[in-house]
């Protein structure tokens, strides 16, 4: 077997979710009630969630079954092939080796299909007929739409207008798996949007309606805990290819789903680094503070303990959407906040510089989004390469670029900005 792209064939995709809730640095603080500021439970999510979402946001069990629904479905693009970047190391001169893990092939072309599927599974098994959703680049939207479609069940999506402006393919995409697009905010037309926003917009309309549900496709517990089918998947491809193990593991960050898939599986080893690259126009996770804050910008949702620029801060409109996001997940933020994750913040013409080499070395174009993390890769290589040092670097791959085309025409005629 070549081990420059390690493969698995369908019966060997993760058959559960790794939960990292009992093995964090310390226990997570609960959300709050927005009007009551105490701790909330089951039946104030209930409005917005289904039960069996609600119980994995909380679960202690380290381990939870994926649903043979979920994992047919699953199979259509899983698993990923893990590939290392060979091209990008000989280029960089680096004695690191590179592994990517490639999740552009989904439906959606991102990662955002592994927790989308669930979502849909679970509110479909609870007769929720319809979902509502915000989306940035719209990687998320269009895996909703997609999952929706999978289970018969309507879906809307308030898409950050400065996203809906600048990726109108997205829109199209979203709109052919029968799904409603709504430019946010909806009642503030010359207002770029943020996905805080969005948020309220969603949520607003699920609430009003007893066949609707709300679903979120970064952030809470639940949403991370379906996307460690990533790095348990990428755990046993790095043994099949020879390596003990990664030194160190980076993803993006906006909410922190691609990177806690990534990521969460390797937790409980302390050898390994893990780092989370964001960009410098929306530094939460560098520059923010840690407190309890509003998932949305109204205050709709619970408040939530992370790292935040507060819930009306509304970023530039940089094309990397999906990391336009104030706060970050309650799990990212404890593993950051405790020393066990690490943080860089990225200018936008520095990621898309990044992601112009890795599409001339490794012939796959990246989303904007991907282009942070593939910058810190780059310079954790070259780090490497000043030190004379082996490393294995891990990072996932979280989407193509290949509905963000504009973003590129931007970057080759000078006109990105880093705000």
């Amino acid at each position: 077997m070549s081990t420059s792209r390690v493969t698995l064939s369908t019966d060997e995709i993760p058959t559960a979710w790794f939960n990292v809730l009992p093995v964090l640095p310390t226990p997570l603080d609960p959300p709050l009630h927005p009007a009551t500021r105490q701790p909330v439970g089951p039946d104030d999510l209930a409005p917005l969630f289904p039960m069996g979402l609600i119980a994995q946001e909380v679960s202690t069990d380290p381990w939870i079954d994926i649903p043979g629904a979920v994992l047919d479905l699953l199979t259509l693009w899983r698993p990923t092939p893990l590939v290392r970047a060979e091209r990008l190391e000989r280029a960089l001169g680096t004695p690191a080796r590179i592994y990517y893990k490639d999740e552009s092939g989904s439906p959606a072309g991102s990662h955002k299909p592994n927790t989308a599927v669930a979502q849909a599974f679970y509110n479909r098994a609870e007769g929720i007929e319809r979902l509502t959703t915000e989306t940035g680049a719209g990687q998320w939207g269009t895996a909703l739409s997609f999952a929706c479609t999978q289970f018969g069940m309507d879906c809307t999506v308030y898409m950050v207008r400065a996203s809906y402006e600048q990726k109108p393919y997205r829109t199209v995409l979203m709109q052919t798996w029968g799904s409603e697009v709504i430019p946010s905010p909806v009642d503030e037309p010359g207002n770029p949007g943020s996905l805080g926003l969005a948020i309220t917009d969603a949520v607003r309309d699920a609430a009003g309606r007893a066949d609707t549900h709300y679903a979120l496709g970064s952030v809470l517990n639940h949403v991370l805990l379906h996307q460690t089918i990533i790095g348990l998947e990428a755990k046993e491809q790095l043994a099949r290819a020879g390596e003990r193990g990664p030194d160190v593991v980076l993803g993006c960050c906006g909410g922190g789903s691609n990177l806690g898939g990534i990521a969460l599986p390797f937790v409980p080893d302390e050898a390994v680094r893990l780092v989370a690259a964001e960009p410098s126009s929306c530094p939460t996770l560098t520059t923010g503070r840690f407190e309890y804050d509003f998932g949305d910008s109204a205050g709709l949702t619970p408040l939530l303990p992370m790292y935040t620029l507060g819930h009306e801060f509304v970023p530039p409109p940089i094309h990397a959407g999906g990391l336009r996001y104030h706060g970050d997940a309650p799990i990212i933020s404890n593993l950051v906040k405790a020393g066990r994750m690490e943080a860089v913040a990225y200018p936008q013409t520095a990621t898309f510089e990044a992601a112009v080499q890795f599409a001339n070395t490794e012939g796959k174009l990246p989303a904007p989004e991907a282009g942070h993390v593939i910058r810190a890769v780059i310079d954790e290589a070259l780090a490497a390469k000043e030190a004379d040092e082996e490393r294995v670097l891990l990072f996932n791959f979280c989407g193509h670029g290949l509905l963000d085309l504009s973003a590129y025409d931007d970057y080759r005629a000078g006109r990105l900005v880093d705000a």
